[in-house]
């Protein structure tokens, strides 16, 4: 896989082994923010069992010639289910930065979600994505910002690069408390910053005075009307990140948004959610009803989930608790910060290889084979007991 990976003193076989890599290259600045959670990190952890509270119940003997991985987003055919996760200055865990996260992706057929607060201009890694005949989609994400010039500037930019939907954060309004981030301290490099992030402008008002919550800040938190006004202004299909409640699924169902990421950030807003394997399920029942679509309109939705992803057969449990696709951060970001691109593409097609084998080994010649009754839930609660379990 490339003169880096075959040097590592053992064998790199899975995604855990990649992480323990990233960790010895890493500063203890960049470690703590990469793979760092909330509070105490339960959520964090919890992401990572959930996905093993679930065992798999096969079918033997079943057909599977002409098998394959394709499956279907915002109405477009795709080569595999994953995308990788939107993630934040990614040049500060290598210098191949964004470009090599979104070169190693399209290599591997899947997909990327490029950060807002990418240190790597959006018009640098579309193209990397873009000529590629086999890749996945590319997407752009967006944190709110209390700024309507600046947002329409930057969705100008973002479509006249090609980028194909916008994702919108909508769990975050505020940062959440991140003890071990506090205590390492955050020492970005000089040359590297979110170049799309907007300049520093004087605080509003309200910010100088505390009215509201955290100092006034939470008063810019976007509200549903944030995303009427968004929608109209852009032709992308339109994605909220962060969805935990089947009753904000049907909202944005009502808005016929394009799309729901079932996500908890990554354990690294609010801690003590519920990890995305048990949040998933009555989302996708939400919204899918008995006949595929959702009750409150006759627009079928994309159901995308996040967090805790480390093997294929979480990726396999995922799609068949009503997932689409699934996306792929912070593994994919260990690959990077010790072996760059090629890292990045060792992490994604181990999760292919793996994936594809799930999917033989249960029964399934193709994604739209896998159903919820190929799941069996356990009786007993899966401990994690690794130290290095991050989502």
């Amino acid at each position: 896989m490339g003169q880096h990976l075959k040097r590592m003193p053992t064998p790199i076989v899975n995604l855990q082994d990649h992480e323990r890599a990233a960790q010895a290259v890493l500063s203890a600045s960049a470690w703590a923010y990469f793979s760092g959670g909330a509070a105490d990190e339960i959520t964090l952890r919890r992401n990572l069992s959930g996905w093993q509270q679930w065992g798999l119940a096969p079918r033997v003997l079943q057909d599977l010639r002409g098998g394959h991985t394709r499956c279907t987003l915002l109405g477009k055919t795709w080569p595999f289910p994953l995308l990788v996760a939107p993630m934040a200055f990614q040049r500060w865990a290598h210098a191949d930065g964004e470009a090599g996260m979104a070169m190693a992706a399209a290599a591997q057929q899947c997909g990327m979600v490029l950060s807002h607060q990418t240190s790597t201009p959006l018009q640098t890694v579309a193209p990397l994505v873009l000529t590629e005949p086999e890749r996945g989609p590319l997407w752009f994400q967006l944190y709110w910002q209390n700024d309507a010039a600046y947002v329409q500037d930057l969705i100008q930019q973002v479509e006249a690069a090609g980028y194909e939907a916008l994702v919108l954060t909508v769990d975050a309004p505020v940062h959440g408390v991140r003890d071990r981030e506090r205590r390492a301290g955050m020492h970005l490099p000089q040359d590297v910053r979110a170049v799309h992030w907007p300049q520093a402008t004087p605080a509003p008002a309200f910010a100088t005075d505390t009215i509201g919550l955290c100092a006034g800040l939470a008063n810019a938190a976007p509200t549903w009307a944030d995303v009427a006004w968004l929608q109209s202004k852009t032709r992308l299909p339109i994605l909220l990140k962060g969805i935990t409640q089947p009753q904000d699924a049907l909202q944005a169902a009502r808005l016929q948004v394009a799309g729901v990421i079932v996500s908890n950030h990554g354990g690294r807003t609010l801690d003590t959610l519920p990890d995305t394997a048990r949040l998933l399920a009555p989302i996708a029942a939400a919204l899918r009803g008995q006949g595929g679509e959702c009750a409150a309109t006759t627009h079928r939705m994309n159901i995308l989930v996040d967090g805790g992803i480390r093997r294929g057969t979480d990726l396999f449990k995922a799609l068949a608790l009503g997932a689409d696709a699934v996306l792929l951060g912070r593994p994919a970001l260990f690959g990077l910060a010790h072996a760059g691109a090629q890292g990045v593409a060792h992490v994604l097609r181990l999760l292919r290889d793996e994936f594809e084998m799930t999917l033989a080994l249960c029964g399934c010649a193709q994604v739209q084979d896998i159903h919820m009754n190929h799941l069996a839930a356990l009786e007993h609660h899966v401990n994690v007991h690794s130290a290095q379990g991050f989502a």
